[in-house]
């Protein structure tokens, strides 16, 4: 399918409201990691997900006949999930974020075909690195939490791929939908499990349903139009813009100021962002 500079434009603009979204989202769901911890919160984050999504697109009328791609992706949504959550429990949220952005790093580097493409993945890779907090004074980092955030990243890989795959075979709401039903059904259990009556917590339950709507369902949706309408290896790339995205939020909202590297580094995932786009939107001129 040919697709036009108003698709790829589309496709940047949802991707660009899905990460802002899930970063509010995450600001929700940092405040239940006393309460739930990280299987309560990412059970909270796909049930109810997954409800929003079925009683919005009813997928169970457009189930695809090859049902192992949609398997796959759902199991690499929730892996990425729960792994993540796991991993910033054990080291900070920034260097678990950057960890996490080897995987579609990886998709954009194994994807390229041209010299050009390598610059905007080293672009990305060196701003990711500078946005690492300063470890000069840390006495090291939980490699249990380094290796559950490369996971994370694996999954995310998984997902960007597999995401391609079954956004290609129908609507891309109704494949999401499909998607999030595998991830909750295979990640919910371990949260109820783990945190059992703490779940129902009445106090608790309209944060879950907004870290469901704002983390999950809205963004997913998003970004499977995204997946749709641009390469895999500029959407992965595109993707980069989320740390940026967090300190900027951390800067407004949070009041954190930055230093001159974390400036720069914001600049250069930025370039990376705008390069692969400019890139990817010639290739389908």
């Amino acid at each position: 399918m040919k697709l036009t500079n108003r698709d790829f434009l589309f496709a940047v603009l949802c991707l660009l409201i899905a990460m802002t979204t899930i970063q509010s989202g995450a600001s929700i769901a940092k405040q239940l990691f006393p309460f739930v911890g990280p299987e309560g919160t990412t059970a909270y984050r796909l049930g109810f997900s997954a409800l929003i999504l079925c009683l919005v697109f009813r997928p169970w009328r457009v189930i695809p006949a090859n049902k192992k791609p949609i398997l796959i992706y759902g199991l690499c949504l929730g892996g990425m999930n729960i792994t993540f959550y796991y991993a910033i429990e054990r080291i900070p949220l920034g260097i678990g974020v950057a960890l996490e952005f080897t995987g579609p790093l990886a998709v954009a580097l194994f994807a390229s075909r041209r010299k050009r493409d390598y610059l905007w993945v080293l672009f990305a890779l060196l701003g990711i690195l500078l946005l690492l907090p300063d470890m000069s004074s840390a006495d090291g980092l939980d490699p249990i939490g380094v290796l559950l955030a490369l996971i994370a990243g694996a999954c995310w890989a998984g997902y960007i791929l597999f995401g391609k795959k079954t956004g290609n075979q129908g609507s891309g709401g109704a494949t999401v939908a499909l998607g999030m039903t595998v991830a909750a059904i295979a990640v919910v259990p371990l949260g109820v499990a783990s945190q059992g009556a703490a779940l129902l917590n009445w106090e608790l339950i309209p944060l879950g349903i907004m870290i469901g709507l704002l983390s999950s369902a809205l963004p997913y949706s998003l970004e499977m139009v995204s997946l749709r309408n641009m390469p895999a290896q500029g959407f992965s790339i595109m993707m980069s813009l989320e740390p940026a995205i967090a300190a900027l939020a951390g800067l407004i909202i949070l009041g954190e100021l930055l230093s001159i590297w974390q400036w720069l580094a914001i600049l250069m995932v930025i370039t990376a962002s705008v390069g692969s786009s400019l890139s990817s939107n010639k290739a389908h001129s």
